[in-house]
């Protein structure tokens, strides 16, 4: 345990070293989140009744939620595996006397940590300068699954990830490409960052409610807001849970595969 509470320490100090790789990633988060809320906040201006289910108040706290739900679920320091990979530095780490996915999930914890306190702060401020109508959950039972909806996607995401970050196993030049077409396209689409997902059609919800996506963002929110009554909220989390073990059993058997076919040469 003591190795990892370093390793923890040692990439905590490290989000420091790259700065501008914080802040443009943190900046990225604001932007998109002041784009959702002046959208939505727009298009309940002159409207008193609901919008696909949603009042004016209950919209904007999902995209204030969206500063915080995004801290903790999408940023990882997970995604320089493929880069390990393709470069032949993964030889390197399997010499140590390191759990490979402990060692990764420990740097994606240290991570989440810096990040949720920068959220907190950015809530804070954009709360004082927006004043937007903001709901205050205060039902025990949906904080409680809010909180366990956040873990689940925290590991659903990082499973994610690193089965886009084992493709440089066969394709080393396609490690960055891949991401890119998973994460910040399929994922963030898929999970609810740029919009509520029950703005689909009913039968398109229902096909997406079956993937892992929904529950890394759109989920959680949901709960927070107290949108889903206690059977729909513990059905949608065992759904999530699922997702974890399948998406684990998969992702340690192409990591398996991986590591027969992988040459340590690098590009």
């Amino acid at each position: 345990m003591k190795k990892y509470w370093s390793v923890f320490k040692i990439s905590f100090a490290q989000e420091f070293t790259y700065k501008l790789n914080f802040v443009m990633w943190r900046v990225r988060n604001i932007m998109q989140i002041l784009v959702f809320y002046f959208l939505w906040n727009a298009a309940f201006e002159n409207r008193n009744e609901n919008l696909f289910g949603y009042d004016k108040s209950g919209i904007l706290t999902y995209a204030f939620l969206l500063v915080f739900v995004r801290a903790v679920s999408l940023s990882s320091r997970s995604a320089d595996v493929a880069g390990q990979i393709s470069s032949g530095e993964l030889s390197n780490f399997l010499l140590k006397p390191f759990n490979f996915f402990k060692y990764w999930l420990t740097r994606d914890v240290s991570s989440k940590l810096l990040n949720i306190i920068f959220a907190l702060i950015e809530i804070l401020i954009l709360y004082l300068v927006l004043k937007p109508p903001f709901l205050l959950q205060t039902n025990p039972v949906n904080i409680i699954f809010f909180v366990i909806s956040l873990l689940v996607s925290m590991f659903i995401f990082f499973n994610i990830l690193m089965l886009t970050s084992f493709v440089p196993f066969w394709a080393p030049e396609v490690a960055w490409g891949a991401q890119f077409l998973v994460v910040v396209i399929v994922v963030e689409f898929l999970s609810g960052a740029f919009f509520p997902l029950d703005v689909f059609p009913k039968i398109v919800y229902s096909i997406l409610q079956l993937t892992p996506f929904p529950y890394l963002i759109f989920v959680p929110i949901k709960i927070y807001l107290g949108n889903f009554d206690v059977l729909t909220a513990a059905k949608s989390l065992l759904i999530g849970i699922f997702w974890c073990f399948l998406l684990w059993q998969i992702m340690l058997k192409v990591w398996g595969k991986g590591l027969k076919v992988y040459e340590s040469a690098g590009r």
